[in-house]
């Protein structure tokens, strides 16, 4: 791309932030990033974002898909580290395996999801299964709050969750929390909500908020609109406190069906916390420390990796740590919304 198409691009995406600011919408945008080793796919990750580090605990969200995996590797994540957080996975289409070092080893397909709680500290992995032809989804993590980072790791698969008709052509999906009169039965340690709406064409899901919560409306496929605000793909549309509704619409998309998009939601988390790779901790040397103990442990023989285990059936090599930069990290919170 010439600096000249660059620059046309950014105009463009700052119109569509400036007109969504005025319907009442802060829209987050996405950046491409690759996820896992040398076979990396491509994701479109929009938290944590330069605008807002954080929707409740919810501090990370990678949408990735619809992709036909005859073009590509598909998901190839070797096992990797993780602290003080959970991690949520979620399908639209296709079906991934996860395996941990707690003992967990499950594959989530459409309607399902994994949670992994990695606390004081876990290793997984995540393959994309043999048979799975399209790849559609999103992973999630959410911040552990202080109390709990330094808990027991572990993992619960769940083949299916509660649904809801929300109006004719709108469904939802709860996978955390409570939404229009469903519960799932899944746990979390701040007050959260995770929802998956499908929308038909021309249809209209109303929501009803919790007004404690902030939410974000995640859009997985195109002709997702909030508050008749167009979210692209891979995008967010912010909603702070205070609200009691809002209306998510499917617009009429040539070769889609129905539109989907994710629904999160949660009380403002107000700790303030580093995050470097895949560590969350309270300080620069909380990671730091993390960060040198996966290193270790992964050259270890089986028997002599403690913190992070090993994951179990899975011989493929494991992901380094990118190097930690030698200042300080510093910690990250409420980022400042963009002035309207």
């Amino acid at each position: 791309m010439s600096n000249d198409e660059a620059t046309i691009v950014e105009d463009s995406e700052l119109a569509c932030v400036e007109e969504a600011l005025e319907a009442g919408v802060e829209l987050l945008l996405p950046r491409d990033v690759p996820l896992g080793g040398p076979r990396a796919m491509p994701v479109q990750r929009v938290l944590p974002n330069k605008h807002r580090h954080f929707v409740g605990a919810w501090c990370f969200a990678d949408a990735f898909g619809p992709t036909d995996l005859g073009d590509g590797p598909g998901m190839d994540v070797p096992p990797h580290p993780h602290t003080g957080l959970q991690t949520w996975s979620w399908l639209v289409d296709g079906a991934i395996e996860h395996r941990d070092s707690a003992g967990g080893r499950h594959t989530v397909r459409p309607g399902g999801l994994n949670l992994m709680t990695a606390g004081r500290g876990i290793a997984h992995s995540e393959y994309s299964t043999p048979e799975t032809r399209v790849l559609h989804g999103v992973q999630l993590w959410t911040v552990l709050p202080r109390g709990e980072r330094e808990r027991e790791p572990s993992f619960e698969g769940h083949d299916a969750l509660p649904e809801v008709e929300l109006a004719p052509g709108a469904r939802a999906s709860v996978f955390v929390g409570s939404h229009a009169g469903v519960t799932a039965a899944v746990p979390s340690f701040t007050p959260l909500l995770g929802v998956e709406l499908r929308i038909a064409a021309g249809a209209e899901a109303p929501l009803a908020l919790e007004p404690g919560f902030e939410h974000g409306v995640l859009a997985l496929t195109d002709g997702v609109l909030v508050h008749d605000v167009p979210v692209p793909r891979g995008a967010m549309a912010y909603l702070d406190p205070g609200r009691e509704r809002a209306v998510v619409t499917g617009a009429v998309v040539s070769g889609e069906s129905d539109a989907v998009a994710i629904l999160l939601g949660g009380e403002p988390f107000e700790e303030e916390i580093v995050m470097f790779w895949n560590f969350v901790g309270t300080d620069h040397a909380t990671v730091a420390e993390a960060r040198e103990t996966w290193m270790r442990e992964r050259e270890a023989p089986e028997g002599g990796r403690g913190r992070f285990g090993t994951v179990v059936d899975d011989a493929s090599g494991s992901l380094p740590s990118p190097r930690i930069p030698d200042v300080e990290l510093l910690p990250r919170g409420r980022a400042k919304r963009r002035d309207r």
